[in-house]
């Protein structure tokens, strides 16, 4: 499977290393200092209870009843782990701040029986659209983001104990408080660095087809996304918002960030010393891993104590793995996409209305087509936002995989096409997440009107989806489901 040692628990060993936030009833509260009144506003800071009931397409092994979120009865066990207690992960509807903040504070209420962990991530998202990596924050310990925001979104993680399928910690209420500090308190700016940071890593091959990944995909022959040992890049399902450009020897693939490995769970070692979570009298660019396998670091131990057995920094899936033309495990040049300073390596992708694009073209849109056709393996070169032979090409080549007339323009079939390819989850009235920020743009360029970019599936996201549906002749029924999302991924 992988030309390596047998997966140990990569997620559950790292598991058992996060300090569990909620220990009962009132337990978790925010700082005093984070703190805001009852009106959720104060000066710089802003409060607001989490929307734990909202389920949407970002959710993997949990189930909201009782008023409470906790795993689903039938557990989730992410495939980079061969044991371990069962697994969940919700991801909350973004909050609009309002103002620029900094800092997140949490005031977690959970029961968490013996054994049993919750996590809770936080990520900010600028006013141009850019997210930072995610940090954990903990009761007293706010999570300090990686640069100012305007939005934030929660991910909330929880873990259940081996052997004991009815154990499950349960969150109540999550309420999260966002504030700006001095400039001497804030993160370090990365926005100073002037591209993407790149690595040479030794990678291996994930397999595991069938499994589920840290995000809740189920892993498919020929898949292409890939493993990093660190929450903190971890995409939500379906989406690219933390992706890699993985040069191997015949070919470079962008790939996005879907499960969380190998060795390690805690080394964002793409990160500056100094930011890492672990391990930070190493540099930049050099996995734990590697330092222990070929340097006898940590006495040759990951941070679980196993001895490592090669110095995997990344893993492929099989379709990344072979297209990059790996044949067995080796060394990979990696660039972490979102490390350019301005969040995500995803530019700009929502727009009131998709321009037609050609050969000598320019600008943000041509960057967001770039993006979508690399994220979708056809290589379009660098996201530079000019439309050249590079760019041209691919749009032909991925024209002709859907059938489509293969000119090279981008026009309203092939946005629609484009901006819809992806997961196909079934999506309705009441849905939020992802998928359905996905929908909307699809839908803004297949119809050619503006449908609001929020990621929440509201009465008038409804109403595209039924004009749609309607024009296309479908069923109009306002659920998006095989035959809406075929249509909009053949670019009727």
């Amino acid at each position: 499977m992988r030309g390596r040692r047998r997966r140990r628990p990569v997620l559950t060993g790292a598991l058992t290393l996060l300090v569990a936030l909620g220990l009962g009833a009132g337990s978790g509260a925010a700082s005093a200092s984070d703190a805001a009144p009852a009106d959720g506003r104060s000066g710089t800071s802003v409060s607001w209870r989490a929307q734990l009931g909202v389920q949407g397409g970002d959710d993997v092994g949990v189930r909201y009843a009782g008023g409470s979120l906790r795993l689903r009865a039938d557990g989730v066990r992410p495939a980079s782990a061969d044991r371990g207690g069962a697994y969940g992960s919700a991801v909350l509807p973004v909050h609009d701040t309002g103002r620029t903040v900094h800092r997140v504070g949490v005031d977690l209420d959970a029961k968490t029986p013996r054994g049993t962990r919750v996590a809770v991530d936080v990520r900010g998202r600028d006013a141009g659209g850019a997210w930072t990596e995610w940090r954990e924050a903990q009761a007293g310990s706010p999570a300090l983001l990686p640069h100012a925001a305007t939005a934030v979104q929660a991910r909330v993680t929880l873990w259940g104990v081996d052997g004991d399928e009815a154990a499950s910690p349960v969150v109540r209420d999550l309420r999260l408080t966002a504030r700006s500090v001095p400039a001497a308190e804030r993160a370090a700016p990365q926005q100073q660095q002037a591209a993407a940071f790149s690595a040479t890593v030794y990678a291996t091959r994930e397999g595991l087809v069938g499994g589920t990944t840290a995000n809740g995909h189920v892993i498919q022959p020929n898949d292409h996304f890939v493993a990093l040992p660190s929450r903190r890049g971890l995409s939500p399902n379906g989406s690219g918002e933390y992706s890699v450009r993985v040069c191997g020897p015949a070919r470079c693939e962008t790939a996005p960030v879907w499960d969380v490995g190998p060795w390690n769970t805690h080394d964002d070692y793409w990160n500056p010393s100094s930011q890492r979570e672990m391990w930070q009298d190493l540099p930049q660019g050099r996995p734990e891993a590697q330092a222990a396998y070929q340097d006898d670091y940590n006495g040759g131990a990951d941070e679980f104590g196993r001895q490592v057995a090669n110095p995997a920094g990344i893993d492929l899936a099989d379709g990344t793995f072979y297209n990059v033309g790996l044949n067995n495990n080796g060394w990979v040049t990696v660039t972490y996409l979102w490390t350019d300073g301005g969040g995500t390596g995803s530019p700009q992708l929502n727009f009131s209305s998709y321009s037609t694009l050609s050969d000598g073209s320019n600008g943000p849109q041509v960057s967001a087509a770039q993006y979508l056709l690399n994220e979708q393996g056809f290589d379009a070169g660098t996201v530079d936002g000019a439309f050249g032979p590079n760019t041209a090409s691919a749009v032909r080549a991925f024209q002709q995989s859907r059938g489509l007339s293969a000119d090279g323009v981008v026009g309203r079939h092939t946005w629609a096409a484009l901006l819809s390819a992806g997961s196909e989850p079934v999506l309705r009235q009441g849905d939020s997440g992802a998928a359905v920020e996905r929908l909307q743009r699809s839908l803004t360029a297949a119809l050619g009107r503006t449908v609001s970019t929020d990621g929440a599936f509201g009465p008038n996201t409804d109403d595209a989806v039924r004009d749609y549906q309607s024009s296309r002749g479908l069923g109009v029924d306002g659920i998006v489901g095989n035959g809406t999302w075929g249509a909009l991924q053949a670019g009727r």
